[in-house]
């Protein structure tokens, strides 16, 4: 693989983490943890695609039908992929003191997703090129990101509101799974390019809204009248 497309592979993703350390400008994460998630995330990807393999593995050939197409969204790609993810972010990140206000949650999901989307840039793109990578950089990376934008705002959430915790991280996971399942089902599908360009606008319109969910954790942060 050639250095300008490594470059090219690996920059979203640490432009993206970042972003969002700067962000999160009343208390900031520290550094070891940031790194372990990203890097944790990118080991990630091992498991998550031998896991993926095995369940395409119990599929017929493609072209899929629309039952196999949802199969594969679902189960095989947004239930896997999230799960992992969300497994992470309950092990690096959850339990620790330094894990002190409801935004510290999309910030080490953010870290955690970023990883693995990463890694998924440098193996794409050694396997199939600079396009490809160029593609991913603006659509899987952002589809990366808005999916961990919302599991964390809720595991966020969930670390200050022990009598509803579980509801509310099965429920960002959840809708996690189902925004990640939609997406790949519309691109995908083997029906119509109007779908897959659907997929895309619908990508960045839930990204956009993203916005405010880390705005509404600023807004309260318990840290917030500290500067």
């Amino acid at each position: 693989m050639n250095p300008l497309l490594l470059l090219l592979a690996v920059l979203p993703g640490l432009i993206v983490s970042y972003a969002i350390f700067r962000i999160d400008k009343y208390e900031r994460e520290p550094l070891v943890p940031l790194m372990l998630c990203f890097v944790f995330g990118a080991a990630a990807t091992v498991p998550a695609v031998s896991a993926e393999r095995w369940v395409v593995s119990g599929m017929p050939a493609p072209p899929y039908d629309m039952a196999q197409t949802v199969v594969l969204s679902f189960i095989a790609l947004s239930f896997i992929e999230e799960g992992a993810k969300f497994i992470l972010l309950l092990l690096l990140a959850f339990p620790y003191k330094f894990f002190n206000e409801p935004l510290d949650g999309i910030v080490y999901a953010v870290l955690i997703a970023m990883g693995f989307a990463t890694w998924e840039n440098v193996a794409y793109g050694d396997r199939f090129g600079m396009h490809t990578v160029l593609v991913r950089s603006l659509t899987a990376v952002p589809a990366h990101l808005t999916f961990a934008i919302v599991q964390g705002y809720f595991t966020g959430l969930a670390k200050f509101d022990p009598p509803r915790r579980r509801l509310l991280l099965a429920f960002g996971l959840g809708l996690a799974i189902l925004l990640h399942g939609l997406y790949d089902l519309l691109i995908l599908q083997n029906w119509s390019k109007w779908l897959v360009v659907l997929g895309t606008v619908a990508l960045y319109l839930c990204l956009f809204f993203c916005g405010n969910l880390i705005r509404y954790h600023l807004e309260h942060s318990p840290f917030r009248n500290n500067l």
